[in-house]
């Protein structure tokens, strides 16, 4: 079943957003990015939810940090694929380095996946945090991002109150630069994520055209063999692959060939 998703199946043209909504919504987490999946662990839970007791979750590590961490989370992964007799490879080596496309694909694989083992429909009895306890790893990037964010605030708050000589700010005075510093933040990172999806976008769009023109490259090779190259059908599809961009009736010229070449046929068989 998995084996059978090929590269143009309609899986790998969903996009960021519906992937890590359908994460976040799963697994009950706060992913804002598809690079924060790169560690293996998301894809171990989701296997997880799909197929319920199967994955040894007191061996997949929510907290890792390297590349190391993330190699041991696939491989949890894989042995788990293994025993379902999944078909397929996972690319450990592009998956760790966190490159959005590649991560992406990789999701996009999976969800097509679980939807076609669960028919999309999410399991009520599955309690994604109770299951990320099992391995005494209950915190994701979510909640390590808000613990700090959260010993930031205090920081600066306590910061706030003394200046360098001691004594406190002067009421009815706000600092107007940590506004300013928190709305370029936001700004700069909304920049970030709209440049990440301009170049997930233009990956695919890459990767698509490459596939048609691999496709067409290998009808043109068929055509030139020289036993098929003389066939009426074979110049016929010449006709298409060769006409010029601007010639919006290459295909009706091919078909008004095809249909003189079957009939000059037709009346020569008649002839004989």
């Amino acid at each position: 079943m998995a084996s059978n998703i090929g590269m143009m199946d309609g899986a790998y043209f969903v996009g960021r957003n519906e992937i890590l909504t359908w994460i976040n919504n799963c697994l009950q987490l706060n992913l804002s990015r598809i690079e924060e999946a790169a560690s293996g662990a998301v894809q171990c839970q989701m296997m997880d939810l799909t197929h319920p007791g199967v994955v040894p979750m007191h061996k997949v590590n929510f907290d890792a940090k390297s590349e190391y961490d993330y190699i041991q989370n696939y491989k949890v992964l894989q042995d788990v694929f293994n025993k379902l007799k999944i078909e397929k490879h996972i690319e450990v080596n592009k998956l760790v380095k966190a490159r959005p496309l590649d991560n992406l694909e990789f999701l996009q694989w999976l969800k097509r996946y679980c939807d076609s083992v669960n028919g999309g429909i999410m399991n009520e009895n599955y309690n994604p945090i109770e299951r990320r306890c099992k391995g005494g790893k209950e915190r994701v990037r979510g909640s390590i991002k808000a613990s700090k964010s959260l010993q930031s605030n205090n920081s600066h708050h306590h910061s706030a109150t003394v200046d360098s000589g001691g004594m406190r700010p002067k009421p009815g005075r706000v600092s107007t630069g940590s506004i300013g510093g928190h709305n370029s933040s936001v700004d700069i990172q909304a920049l970030s994520n709209e440049i990440t999806d301009l170049k997930l976008s233009v990956d695919l769009l890459e990767k698509e055209r490459d596939f048609y023109f691999a496709k067409l490259r290998d009808i043109e090779i068929l055509c030139q063999i020289q036993e098929l190259e003389e066939l009426p059908v074979t110049v016929s599809i010449k006709k298409i692959l060769y006409a010029a961009d601007a010639k919006e009736s290459a295909l009706e010229e091919a078909q008004e060939y095809l249909a003189e070449a079957m009939n000059a046929g037709e009346e020569e068989g008649e002839e004989a």
